[in-house]
């Protein structure tokens, strides 16, 4: 589906007044529409997630790519998508990332859920606080290998052995970066960001994000449900 000129304005317009309203305070990030007198890839996605909002739609890697390759036929890959999530702070949800799969959307798309609510657990301005050099030698510590799963940084994954080991910066606890890191691999880093509070062994030993109960089947929910409101009511579990 292509949109025109037009139409491109309109939506921008629409996305621009949400954000204005709802998500500017909250740091998250308004790609610009036009740079240099061109369409930027960044504000071009969004406006296509955003088009019917706020009866927006799942739309797949493929579309994206087609829609961008109309204006910039080189492109190869579309990417904007996750970028606005992780690093703009728009609420963006990706079938392949792990990311609140409460949402059913089909393989390989996206959707726009809110222009009301930034990302889940979005920080602004977040800055890595280890520097390259200590990440070596963070990584040295770990024999080069991954905290939670043990992938040998520049070999084959043990989870995926068609992809290459590349360990990234991984909190130990999302919610306070003064706790330190952990090297994890990136097939790692992807599953349990945000979501989760590791030991230094790379362990799971607490929820960082009470949001990930709601990727639990429903009669997991449910139970969870019935313990809390058990507690809460000073009732024996």
């Amino acid at each position: 589906m292509m949109l025109s000129d037009e139409e491109i304005r309109i939506i921008y317009e629409l996305v621009r007044v949400y954000w204005e309203k709802h998500l500017k305070d909250r740091g998250v990030k308004l790609p610009n529409l036009i740079k240099n007198g061109k369409y930027t890839k960044d504000g071009l996605v969004l406006v296509y997630l955003a088009k019917d909002y706020p009866k927006t739609r799942p739309v797949s890697k493929a579309e994206l790519t087609q829609f961008i390759r109309s204006l910039y036929p080189d492109t190869n890959d579309v990417q904007q998508a996750r970028h606005l999530a992780r690093q703009k702070g728009w609420y963006i949800i990706s079938s392949t990332r792990g990311n609140h799969l409460e949402i059913k959307i089909p393989k390989d798309s996206y959707l726009l859920v809110s222009l009301e609510e930034p990302y889940p657990g979005w920080t602004p301005h977040r800055k890595v606080g280890i520097s390259d050099k200590d990440f070596e030698r963070l990584k040295k510590i770990y024999n080069y290998r991954c905290a939670t799963c043990g992938s040998e940084e520049g070999k084959p994954n043990l989870k995926n052995p068609r992809r290459i080991t590349k360990l990234q910066r991984a909190h130990i606890d999302p919610k306070d970066e003064s706790k330190g890191y952990i090297p994890q691999c990136d097939e790692c880093n992807r599953a349990y960001r945000d979501w989760f509070v590791f030991d230094k062994l790379g362990r799971v030993i607490t929820i960082s994000n009470p949001r990930v109960v709601l990727r639990a089947s429903e009669e997991v929910q449910k139970q969870v449900y019935k313990i809390l409101k058990l507690k809460y009511e000073g009732k024996e579990l």
